[in-house]
């Protein structure tokens, strides 16, 4: 299959995918001009070029990928006005990197499909970092065929590609993924908050947490915060967490399951939310509790 990239979102990590796409894969790339995109100078000096709606993208491409915030803007981008089912080409298939509801990626697929096209949820894990550097993680929900033919593509921004399952399953993984995440910096957070509070020394709290229960991925991305006050080491926005902790919890309701943990991690979420922190940067939920 000769690819030719269409690329949806190129935002703080759909950056990072459309640059590998093109400098390992040395595919074609086609992105949507859109005010929310990075800088894409990069972009450009690679050959890319820009379309201005998603109908002008798959028209263009025969691999598309979206990189959005969630379920409203992918099904705009699927089946609203100009979107990509009014110039799919037979053939096409869709990769959605996207956080998205599966109940919703479902419905998103069947229409795909029956446009001729298919459909794979691909959702991401790790940070932009790792996008910028091709070394992300994709939690991929598809036919067996389907992940063959793109495979080649997702090699060139992906350091592990793990088949949940079919469609629909890697947003599910992707929202037991984030809640396992987002739900241990949250905790985290509170107690560093509470810590400070009480004098303890950030060095010695990291200290003891990392020779005992409280090591792992979370207490890495939040010790930068810790120490020096940098946020980068989990550049992922409150209400964005707080976007992923109600889809975690919607699809527990669905399926008739407890959420109680994620009920506190919520209601966490949004009392720095109702203070108008939600572009602040996760691990500012720390300075956030001591209000």
């Amino acid at each position: 299959m000769n690819f030719e990239i269409g690329m949806i979102g190129v935002g703080l990590m759909g950056h990072g995918i459309a640059r590998n796409v093109m400098r390992k894969g040395s595919y074609p790339l086609v992105f949507l001009d859109h005010p929310g995109n990075q800088p894409t100078d990069e972009l450009t000096d690679l050959g890319a070029t820009t379309r201005g709606s998603p109908a002008e993208i798959a028209r263009a491409a025969n691999v598309v990928i979206l990189c959005v915030t969630g379920s409203p803007q992918v099904e705009a981008i699927v089946e609203g006005e100009g979107g990509l089912l009014s110039g799919l080409r037979p053939g096409t298939i869709v990769i959605d990197c996207s956080t998205a509801l599966p109940a919703s990626t479902l419905r998103m697929a069947a229409a795909v499909e029956a446009a001729g096209g298919a459909y794979l949820d691909a959702p991401m894990t790790r940070t932009a970092r790792h996008a910028h550097e091709g070394k992300l993680n994709l939690l991929v929900g598809s036919a067996d065929e389907t992940l063959e033919k793109v495979r080649p593509v997702l090699d060139t921004f992906a350091e592990n590609v793990t088949h949940v399952g079919p469609v629909g399953h890697g947003h599910r993984m992707k929202l037991l993924h984030n809640f396992v995440s987002i739900g241990s910096v949250t905790l985290l957070a509170e107690a560093a908050a509470l810590a400070a509070d009480a004098d303890v020394d950030p060095e010695v709290l990291i200290d003891v947490l990392a020779k005992g229960g409280g090591a792992g991925a979370a207490l890495d991305r939040l010790t930068p915060y810790l120490k020096d006050g940098d946020r980068e080491g989990l550049a992922f926005s409150i209400s964005n967490g707080a976007k992923d902790i109600g889809y975690y919890r919607q699809m527990s309701e669905e399926a008739g399951a407890r959420h109680v943990v994620a009920d506190g991690v919520a209601a966490a979420m949004e009392r720095a939310l109702a203070t108008g922190e939600g572009e602040a940067y996760i691990p500012e939920l720390v300075r956030i509790f001591r209000k």
